[in-house]
C-alpha cells in the first residue's frame, strides 16, 4: 500500500512543481512586495487620510464610510510583506515592513486619540461597538483573506486584493484602539487591539504559508520549513483562546437571552407583554431588569424567576420584574358590572362617563379627575402616569388596551413628559419603521413636533418626513452623533384630540 502511495504522491508533488510553481515569477512578485511594502511618503500620507476618514466613519457612523477608508488604507502590503519576508527568512524585508507597520499604526492610533480627544462626541456607536468583542469568527475572516491575497499577488490578479482590504478591515480597529485610549474606556481599547493583532498576526503567517507552499524559500532546509509551520500553528492557537471565550460568551449571551424572555412570559397570563427587559452579563450575578404589562399581578414573582433562570442558565442570577397592571381586576369588573346595571336602569349619560373615565383612570394609572371628557363625540384624553423603564412604544400600548376596553369610546391617551422617545435603528440603510409610527404617535398625542438629529442629512430628512406621513410633525435638527429624536424645544402638555 505504502509503495503505491509514494508515486502517487511524487506525481502530484511534480505535477504542483511545473503547473501551479512553475508559471509563478518568484523574483518580480518579490519585487513588487518590497516596493509596497515599506515605509514612503506616500504610505504616510495615505495612513492619515484613511484614519481620518475611518474615525468620521464610525463616530458617524456610517458604513459608506468605512469602506471607503479600508480601499485607502495601506496597512495590507506591510503585513504580506512580513509574511513573504517569514516564508523566506529575508531579515531585511522582516525589519521593512514590521517598521512601516508598527509606525504607520503608531500614527493612526495617535492621530485618533488627538481627534476623539478634541471631538465632543465621544459615543461610543455600533460602528465602534462591533469592533470591541473580536471572536474566533474575525480569525478565520482574516486567515481566508490572506489566503486571497497572497494568491492574487503570486498570481498578479491585484484587483482581487481591494477585495481583501475590505474584508479585513485593518484601520477601524485601530482607530477604535485611539478612542478607547481617549475615553480612558479600556475595555474598547483591549478588545480593539486584540481584534487588530489578530488580523495583522493571522495574515502574516497565512501569506508566509501560502508562499511557502507556492515556491518561495525553496533553499530553506527542512529544519526551517518545520519552525515556520509550528510559527503558524503556535500563534494562531494562542489567538484561539480568547477569540474562543468571546465566542462562548456571545453565543451564551443569544441563549440567555432568548430563555429570559420565555422564562418571565411563562410566568404571566398570555395576555401579558414584555415592556422592557435589561440584563447586565458583566455583572455577578448577572443583573437582569424587566417591566412587564400584565391583567394579574404575580406575587414572589421575582423570587420563583430567579430559581428558573438559575437552573435554566446554571449562574446566579438577580432578577427584578417591574409589574404594571394595565387591565382591570376583579374587584374593577364588578364595580364595572353594577355601573353598567345602574346606567340600564336610566342613570343617565353623567354615569356612564364617570365609569369610562374611571376605566381609563385605573388602565392608565391616573386620577380620574385628570381625564378631560367630551360626550359630545365620546372622547376621552389624558396623560398616562410616569411607567420607570416603559419605553414609548408600551404608552401606546396602553392606549391600546384602553381603547378595546372602552369599545364606546374614543381615547387619546398622551405619553408623560418624561417618556423618552424611541431609537431609531437604521438597518442596511432603511429607517425601521415601527420606530417611525411610535414617534409620530407621540408627536400627535403630545401635539408637539419632533427634532431628528445626528447621521447624515439625508437620513434626517428621511426619518422627518416619515414621522410627517404617519401623521406627526418633524424637522431636521443638528447634525453629529448617532440618529436620535428629541423633543423641538419643550414639549407642551397634551391636548388630546386624536382618534384611536
Amino acid at each position: 500500500m505504502a509503495a503505491t502511495e509514494a508515486p502517487k504522491r511524487g506525481r502530484v508533488h511534480r505535477w504542483w512543481s511545473i503547473w501551479a510553481v512553475g508559471g509563478v515569477d518568484h523574483d518580480a512578485v518579490l519585487r513588487q512586495i518590497a516596493e509596497d511594502s515599506g515605509w514612503s511618503g506616500r504610505y504616510a500620507f495615505l495612513i492619515v487620510i484613511s484614519a481620518a476618514i475611518s474615525l468620521l466613519g464610525l463616530l458617524m457612523p456610517s458604513v459608506a464610510v468605512l469602506i471607503g477608508a479600508m480601499l485607502l488604507s495601506p496597512l495590507m502590503m506591510p503585513i504580506i510583506g512580513l509574511g513573504f519576508g517569514i516564508a523566506t527568512v529575508d531579515t531585511r524585508e522582516i525589519r521593512r515592513a514590521a517598521t512601516a507597520l508598527l509606525v504607520g499604526a503608531l500614527i493612526a492610533v495617535a492621530l485618533s486619540v488627538v481627534c476623539v480627544a478634541l471631538s465632543p462626541i465621544q459615543t461610543i456607536t455600533s460602528e465602534i461597538a462591533g469592533r470591541t468583542r473580536p471572536t474566533l469568527f474575525d480569525l478565520l475572516v482574516a486567515l481566508l483573506s490572506a489566503v486571497a491575497g497572497a494568491y492574487a499577488l503570486i498570481r498578479g490578479r491585484g484587483g482581487t486584493v481591494v477585495g481583501v482590504a475590505i474584508a479585513i478591515a485593518l484601520m477601524p480597529p485601530l482607530v477604535v484602539v485611539g478612542f478607547g485610549i481617549a475615553t480612558f474606556n479600556w475595555t474598547v481599547f483591549a478588545g480593539s487591539l486584540l481584534l487588530f493583532l489578530t488580523n495583522a498576526i493571522t495574515i502574516a503567517l497565512t501569506a508566509a504559508l501560502v508562499a511557502r507552499v507556492y515556491g518561495f524559500g525553496s533553499h530553506l532546509s527542512p529544519q526551517h520549513t518545520g519552525w515556520q509551520l509550528v510559527l503558524f500553528v503556535v500563534a494562531l492557537g494562542l489567538l484561539s483562546v480568547p477569540l474562543g471565550a468571546a465566542l462562548r460568551q456571545i453565543a451564551f449571551e443569544a441563549v440567555a437571552q432568548r430563555q429570559v424572555r420565555e422564562t418571565i412570559s411563562a410566568r404571566f397570563p398570555d395576555a401579558s407583554r414584555l415592556g422592557q427587559l435589561d440584563i447586565d452579563f458583566a455583572a455577578k450575578p448577572i443583573r437582569i431588569r424587566a417591566v412587564i404589562l400584565t391583567p394579574e399581578m404575580k406575587r414572589d414573582a421575582d423570587r420563583l424567576l430567579a430559581a428558573d433562570l438559575r437552573q435554566r442558565l446554571s449562574r446566579p442570577i438577580d432578577v427584578h420584574v417591574d409589574q404594571l397592571n394595565v387591565l382591570p381586576d376583579d374587584a374593577s369588573v364588578e364595580a364595572a358590572q353594577i355601573a353598567r346595571a345602574n346606567s340600564a336602569s336610566g342613570s343617565g349619560n353623567a354615569e356612564r362617563r364617570q365609569r369610562a373615565m374611571a376605566d381609563l383612570a385605573l388602565i392608565a394609572g391616573i386620577a380620574p379627575a385628570t381625564i378631560r371628557s367630551d360626550t359630545g363625540t365620546q372622547a376621552l384624553t389624558a396623560t398616562a402616569a410616569v411607567l420607570p423603564g416603559l419605553p414609548m412604544g408600551g404608552y401606546r400600548a396602553i392606549e391600546a388596551r384602553a381603547a378595546r376596553a372602552l369599545p364606546d369610546w374614543t381615547v387619546a391617551l398622551a405619553p408623560p413628559a418624561e417618556a423618552a422617545l424611541p431609537a431609531i435603528p437604521v438597518v442596511a440603510g432603511v429607517v425601521d419603521d415601527a420606530a417611525l409610527t411610535v414617534a409620530a404617535w407621540a408627536s400627535q398625542r403630545r401635539e408637539a413636533p419632533v427634532s431628528v438629529d445626528g447621521g447624515s442629512a439625508a437620513q434626517r430628512s428621511a426619518v422627518a418626513a416619515g414621522i410627517a406621513d404617519r401623521g406627526g410633525r418633524a424637522t431636521p435638527g443638528a447634525a453629529g452623533g448617532v440618529l436620535r429624536l428629541d423633543w423641538a424645544g419643550e414639549a407642551p402638555a397634551a391636548r388630546g384630540a386624536a382618534s384611536r
